[in-house]
């Protein structure tokens, strides 16, 4: 048995799967695609059930992956054992409708025993309890011995979920031998113990499970099959653990080295070493497919990876920032497999590194607040932290309910959850979608979707009206026959030159007639490739079958293709201004304007945005030739063609090539110059993420809408200023001078009158046992007045208490002060304020020397001051 690296496995495995004509595929982003059943992937066949439920066609009927997944349900697991991990890689071959078991049978035997050379003595098969068609291929075909087949129930060898495709399953277990087990004479294949490693499962897709429970036979049963590219590796490599298979060794020996701390010398150590190095494994390969930290869905997993990270280096004593460094290791052992982690290298550093100094300005207060608490609840012999208080340290402090809990538990403490979910249900419900276990995913279909072996062509890039023939109807989610006018219809035709909302292009409106005189409204694309005419029948009517003139919006159309050829043309512009860390992180462009995302780690400056402006004007003005041509997926990299956020590609792509300014696969709608932008115009620049900006911009009719309008603002603006539009600054700063001006004489006034009055209120204090005690009602003063006059009062008087009321817009609010020998004599501002309120409806209170509050009841103010020289007497 050879001991081969974890690449290497990689390799061999997807080399050998392309040998019988299996497409290789590269891994699929780990945030899921038309799938809202998944916050992230977590399964080698999770992006492929399009293909298995027949919603998408598959490029090839015969495909192999080594997919990256996340898992995070046991993650406060991770580093307490040797097994748990939130990232792994999921090798896989599927067959969608061709071979089936004879081929996944003899090819997986084939590759283990031949390929990876495992003896034949150290491997077992299992096989579900009724499976004897498996059972005759194992053993009379690829010669397995029966004695080393076991028949197991439904619970393990029985693939399902919910209704539709599902199968028995024939799992390859590897014999680690005796030593490795539980020493029962009992211990055999099922044991709990560590002897027998499952590492390969087959599962057998020959059923359709309907409604009723029947498994109805598929005509074209399929083939899905996982092997854990880790777990083969510890085979391979004679380790115990993922964490000692080469890869994931070297990255932490480096957090080893940056900790000076060795694996295997402390249990206490070695947790934190595990839990740093998978999850900055986990990190940095979210990170590369685009999630920010943010403390909803992704974002928030993201954030939880990454704060946990933080605080077990701290735990290794670990002070500087530190796991931005790891991901170059990370980087490094995977980058022949993953090419964009290099790429983008800077970019996840920096979005690491960020998310550190963020979590490092609140951890050591959080964790100093989190330690009163703990003190807290020892003294008192509690053991449950309260949920208000695990909240606070959530929403202040930045701390993932998840490392609070750890904390506590170390402490034998817990928290209550229950009361922390209340009191943060609003976030929760946005950050906790997370249907991320397939057992609730089921496999939803729409009316269209159910509508097997209908597809719409496509025909719009070049042509805006056509012929096309009705094939299918929806109304009310209903599939329907005809429509008469007045309905709402969704339309399926067999070819179409309106354009699909997707990529992130707003669908084509426009017209089909006919029979019926249809408006369309929108149109989407399907995942399985129909396109969804959304109409509203005028008059007449349309069957299926019918024949219809379809028309698409043209002037909207070209106001949309001004809009997305901009798009590339300002993600140029950004990468030259800003550097090539901004990648596209989404977009949307309708006829009105275009909004870009990107990531960028500050805001950007004025000067910036300007440069970025005019270098797309730049190219608008150069007149450069748009030029779209199609290729495989190899040819357009070379040619340097960025690939863009949302997009799903084949083996056939779309390049759009703009000059030699911009390079990009994008299957949306496009000039055929840059000059027919007409003119480009931002409107606006904003953060929505940690590290993603947004640009908010128009082009073409939208530019000059704006410029006629802020013409008529300065129109207007000139007129009543009583000036000309080239006058109009010089008048505006003289304007604004007058009334600095003017504002000083009244600044100046007010502080004669305050003077005045503060000399009043002194003459006419109450003295108790030697402190003066002032009280007044003011109209139109507001708290900041009121404070202002305590502070002059304070500033001429040592021993002073003042009570004011001020009334302003209808609103009463009070505010008390005093002076330190005020306090020695044991007044209390906050105390006084909290009584006088009382008597006019309100409340409030504060500190010793400072204390505000409102009141409800107008008519009684006068009533609250009156109580004051009783309450210090």
């Amino acid at each position: 048995m050879q001991k081969l690296g974890l690449n290497e496995i990689r390799e061999k495995y997807l080399s050998f799967f392309e040998s019988k004509g299996h497409l290789r595929l590269p891994s699929f982003s780990l945030v899921p695609e038309n799938d809202a059943s998944l916050l992230l992937i977590n399964a080698g066949m999770a992006p492929l059930k399009p293909y298995f439920t027949g919603k998408q066609t598959p490029p090839k009927s015969r495909v192999t992956t080594c997919q990256k997944c996340i898992r995070t349900p046991d993650i406060e697991r991770v580093g307490k054992t040797a097994r748990h991990g939130t990232f792994f890689e999921m090798l896989g071959n599927f067959s969608f409708g061709d071979y089936f078991k004879h081929e996944a049978t003899a090819w997986a035997w084939e590759f283990i025993t031949k390929v990876l050379e495992v003896p034949v003595d150290k491997l077992w098969v299992t096989i579900y309890l009724d499976d004897d068609e498996a059972f005759d291929i194992w053993t009379k075909e690829v010669g397995v011995d029966p004695s080393r087949i076991v028949r197991m129930g439904k619970e393990d060898n029985f693939w399902e979920i919910g209704t539709g495709p599902c199968g028995p399953c024939s799992e390859i277990y590897f014999d680690r031998g005796p030593e490795a087990g539980c020493g029962s004479p009992d211990c055999k294949l099922g044991c709990d113990c560590d002897r027998f490693v499952e590492f390969w499962n087959l599962v057998f897709t020959q059923f359709d499970k309907d409604e009723a429970g029947n498994y109805n036979k598929l005509a074209k049963p399929n083939i899905d099959t996982g092997m854990g590219l880790e777990r083969i590796a510890c085979i391979m490599q004679g380790v115990d653990n993922l964490f000692e298979v080469d890869t994931v060794r070297n990255i932490m020996l480096k957090i080893s080295e940056l900790a000076g701390v060795d694996y295997k010398t402390d249990p206490k150590t070695d947790v934190s070493l595990r839990v740093v190095t998978d999850h900055i494994r986990s990190t940095v390969f979210l990170v590369s497919d685009g999630v920010t930290p943010s403390n909803e869905g992704r974002g928030y997993v993201l954030r939880r990876l990454l704060r946990r990270g933080a605080r077990h280096g701290k735990l290794l004593g670990i002070k500087e920032k530190f796991l931005y460094k790891i991901a170059d290791t990370v980087i490094e052992e995977s980058k022949e497999a993953y090419p964009v982690l290099a790429e983008k290298a800077d970019y996840i550093k920096t979005v690491i590194k960020q998310e550190e100094e963020r979590f490092d300005k609140t951890i050591d207060s959080g964790l100093g607040i989190l330690e009163t608490y703990i003190n807290e609840l020892k003294a008192e012999n509690k053991t449950v932290l309260s949920g208000e208080n695990a909240f606070k340290l959530y929403d202040t402090y930045g701390f993932p309910i998840d490392l609070t809990l750890e904390i506590l538990s170390e402490h034998g403490l817990d928290a209550d959850i229950e009361a922390f979910e209340a009191e943060m249900k609003k976030q929760r419900e946005r950050s906790r979608e997370d249907r991320g276990n397939m057992e609730n995913a089921g496999w939803d279909e729409d009316v269209f979707a159910r509508l097997k072996g209908i597809t719409t062509e496509f025909i719009g890039y070049n042509q805006t009206a056509c012929d096309a023939k009705v094939l299918a109807m929806a109304i009310d989610g209903v599939e329907a026959s005809e429509a008469k006018a007045g309905d709402n219809v969704v339309i399926v035709t067999d070819k179409t030159v309106f354009y699909g909302e997707s990529g992130g292009q707003i669908g084509d409106t426009g017209l089909m007639s006919g029979a019926a005189e249809i408006e369309v409204t929108d149109t989407k694309k399907a995942a399985d490739g129909k396109f969804l005419h959304h109409a509203v029948v005028k008059s007449g009517a349309v069957k299926t079958g019918d024949i219809l003139t379809l028309t698409i919006d043209t002037e909207r159309r070209m106001s949309i293709s001004r809009n997305h050829s901009a798009t590339h043309l300002l993600q140029r512009a950004l990468r030259d201004t800003l550097g090539t860390h901004v990648h596209q992180a989404g977009s949307y462009v309708t006829d009105e304007r275009l909004r870009f995302d990107f990531s960028h780690f500050s805001t950007i400056t004025a000067e910036e945005l300007k440069k970025i402006e005019a270098d797309v004007n730049n190219a608008v003005l150069a007149a450069l030739d748009i030029e779209i041509a199609e290729t495989d997926i190899e040819s357009a990299k070379k040619l340097g063609a960025m690939a863009l956020f949302g997009e799903k590609y084949g083996e056939v792509v779309r390049v759009v090539k703009m000059g030699d300014y911009s390079t990009e696969l994008c299957g949306g709608c496009h000039l055929k110059n840059t000059s027919g932008v007409g003119l480009f115009k931002i409107l606006s620049e904003s953060g929505v993420a940690a590290g993603v900006r947004r640009i908010e911009a128009i082009t073409g009719r939208g530019v000059l809408d704006y410029i006629a309008k802020n013409d008529e603002l300065i129109d207007t603006t000139a007129g009543i200023l009583k000036t000309s539009k080239t006058e109009l600054a010089n008048k505006a700063g003289a304007v604004m001078a007058e009334i600095k001006e003017l504002q000083r004489q009244i600044d100046s006034a007010k502080s004669a009158m305050a003077n005045s009055l503060t000399d009043d209120l002194i003459k006419d204090a109450l003295v108790i046992n030697d402190t003066k005690v002032i009280t007044a009602k003011l109209d139109n003063s507001d708290a900041d007045d009121l404070r202002k006059l305590g502070d002059s009062l304070k500033d001429k008087e040592d021993d002073l208490l003042v009570v004011l009321a001020g009334i302003k817009d209808g609103k009463a609010v009070l505010v008390s002060m005093a002076t330190d020998k005020a306090i020695a004599k044991g007044i209390h501002a906050g105390n006084v304020i909290r009584e006088v309120a009382k008597t006019a409806g309100g409340g409030g209170g504060g500190k010793p020397a400072s204390a505000q509050a409102g009141a409800k009841d107008l008519d009684k103010i006068d009533d609250a001051l009156a109580i004051v020289k009783d309450l210090i007497k």
